[in-house]
């Protein structure tokens, strides 16, 4: 093997470990491999798409046929049906709203860098000494409503953010500015470094309000000859809280949203299931639809072989003198007629195969498109169906078809919701509160012969200690009322949003007779398909024992020649009557079940293994067919 060659299987190798691999996966959202610290902030691990078919199904191939039962269709339809696949996704964004809603979503802000850059620490340094002293138009930072930190801002009834939030800003500035007063600097030019800190730790709540935390600390040290702190740390700490009381208040109210989301979770396995039922069911129509046009196939394959040999035999009739030889033609064509039937015959069981390897199957594949399909099972009628009576089969749909199911969770989220619309109607009554405690300390200087305060000369941690103790504590709170004096806009979505859930509840009603009526309609349409069977089934054997006595009578020259082509043909529609109306009663079952919503229990799938996409159990040829006829 040449060095392109090698290159090239290993390519292939390593392709078909990967598909393996990716059909072997897990159709679930992970958790990403690290320490729970740095969990949060890596990528989930996602699984990828699937885009070849499963295993199963070239483990059905033999020889070119594709051997098939029920539950093997329905399988690999489950393993390998692309609309399907895409319906498999719901769940999982449902999963993964439920997790952003968790989390609430109010609108944070972070402080910026250039404003700690031009903060000024009241009383501390010349401008601080400026501020305090009142000469100044600045804002003094400390004493801001939010404590100078993150400014969250709600619109309408957003529920808070519910992940504590923990931000830092640290920054570093050496400022020169010209000083055109020099009576408080004493220097033409002020030169500044300066530090500073700032730590935020912010929680929000789910009854409509938000604690914050903050830590402040800026050192400053600058060439003014008038400090008598310098170099001088100011560290303070402020504890903030805000609530809303009226409009934005109450825990039923802020987490309507991640009961909507809880539901939405089920509801989407349920959506799913729904879909997944009307795979099987479709599959199911597809695979009996191919056992009918099979069996046809072999009805008009007898009849052709039949009046093959009955123009034989006519041929030797008329070779022998017993028959004139103007019957020749018409036994010619109606074996003509016969196998244009075959043919037709054998269209139908093609279309019919085709349709039902796009179901089972992904995508394009030889070997597939390929092979014959063999179906292994057969349409079989009960003696009796033992249906209950009528409301018996309505609790029993009410209670298990998934789509009833999703009305229900529909209503429930919607009620939830329309708390949303409510709230709004009352007017906006936010309480504020702070606490906030501050300290200074810094390297004692000595200005016109007087020194600092000593209670005021050291590091960090004197200045520490004047916070922990409440030396100097700053407190504060704030009404904040505002109503909207004719409050049109939350009255007219109030009014429409109840008047669409009230909509959807005579719809909910009007869908609920409806399936009453697709029950009984489905029930009929049984009953009415095994009569119909019945019927054909004795016609057939009726129509059987008429040509063979026919034949006897023509063999003794009682019947004509016309007589046994008319009771051929009446007996290959009595055949062909049967069979379509054994099929009509596969699909009337089907349907029957389909609107119950109990086609899964009765096939054996179960709601994991359509949101896994893998089937368990391993399919196998039965001994029977294993080897192909030679």
């Amino acid at each position: 093997m040449n060095s392109n060659a090698l290159v090239r299987a290993v390519a292939a190798w390593a392709c078909v470990a990967a598909l393996s691999s990716a059909q072997n996966q897990q159709f679930v959202i992970g958790k990403p491999h690290a320490a729970a610290p740095v969990r949060p902030y890596m990528a989930p691990p996602v699984p990828p798409v699937r885009l070849g078919n499963s295993a199963r199904l070239h483990s059905l191939i033999r020889a070119g046929h594709l051997y098939l039962t029920v539950h093997d269709a329905l399988a690999l339809a489950i393993e390998n049906n692309l609309n399907l696949d895409v319906d498999r996704y719901g769940p999982l964004l449902a999963d993964t709203a439920l997790q952003r809603a968790k989390a609430g979503g109010p609108i944070r802000g972070v402080p910026s860098a250039s404003a700690q850059v031009a903060s000024v620490n009241a009383g501390v340094g010349v401008n601080g000494s400026v501020q305090s002293a009142g000469l100044s138009g600045g804002r003094q930072g400390s004493s801001s409503g939010t404590g100078g930190a993150a400014s969250i801002q709600q619109i309408g009834a957003i529920t808070p953010n519910l992940d504590p939030i923990l931000q830092n800003t640290t920054t570093f500035a050496h400022l020169s500015q010209p000083q055109a007063n020099t009576v408080v600097s004493q220097t033409n030019a002020l030169i500044q470094s300066i530090h500073t800190y700032n730590s935020v730790f912010q929680q929000g709540l789910l009854s409509g309000g938000l604690v914050q935390f903050r830590d402040y600390e800026q050192y400053l040290k600058e060439n003014s000859p008038t400090d008598s702190l310098n170099p001088a740390v100011g560290p303070h700490m402020d504890l903030y809280i805000r609530h809303n009381f009226l409009q934005g208040f109450g825990v039923k109210l802020n987490n309507r949203g991640i009961r909507v989301a809880q539901i939405n979770t089920v509801a989407s396995r349920e959506t799913f299931r729904s879909q997944l039922l009307d795979l099987a069911a479709s599959v199911l129509n597809l695979y009996w639809g191919l056992v009918s046009a099979n069996d046809e196939l072999r009805v008009r394959q007898r009849a052709f072989e039949s009046t093959q040999k009955f123009y034989e035999d006519t041929q030797k009739e008329v070779a022998a003198g017993a028959m004139p030889r103007v019957q020749i033609p018409r036994a010619q064509a109606e074996a003509a007629s016969r196998r244009q039937d075959v043919l037709i015959a054998q269209q139908n069981v093609s279309q019919q195969a085709a349709l039902l390897k796009e179901a089972i199957s992904r995508s394009e594949d030889p070997e597939l498109q390929a092979a014959e399909i063999i179906p292994l099972d057969s349409i079989q009628i009960p003696p009796t169906d033992d249906l209950p009576p009528l409301r018996q089969l309505v609790a029993r749909a009410m209670a298990q078809r998934p789509d009833v199911a999703v009305a229900r969770y529909r209503d429930q989220t919607t009620a939830i919701s329309l708390i949303g619309t409510e709230n709004p109607l009352l007017p906006n009554l936010q309480v504020e509160a702070q606490t906030y405690n501050r300290g200074v300390a810094g390297t004692p200087q000595i200005v016109d012969g007087v020194g600092p305060n000593p209670y005021f000369i050291g590091g960090y941690g004197t200045a520490l200690k004047q916070v922990l103790r409440r030396n100097f504590p700053n407190n504060q709170a704030a009404v904040d009322f505002s109503a909207n004096l004719r409050n049109r806009q939350a009255q007219g979505d109030y009014g429409i949003d109840q008047l669409q859930y009230r909509q959807s509840q005579v719809s909910a009603q009007r869908d609920t007779n409806q399936i009453v009526v697709d029950i009984s309609n489905q029930v009929s349409a049984l009953r009415q398909s095994r009569a119909k069977y019945a019927a054909a089934r004795d016609t057939r054997v009726l129509q059987e024992e008429l040509l063979e006595a026919d034949r006897k009578k023509f063999s003794h020259g009682i019947a004509t020649f016309n007589d046994i082509i008319i009771d051929q043909r009446t007996l290959v529609a009595a055949q062909i009557s049967e069979v379509n109306a054994l099929g009509a009663y596969a699909r009337a079952r089907v349907s029957l079940d389909q609107v119950l919503g109990e086609t899964l229990e009765r096939n054996q799938i179960t709601l994991e293994e359509g949101l896994s996409g893998h089937v368990e159990g391993d399919s196998k040829i039965p001994e029977a067919v294993a080897a192909p006829k030679k």
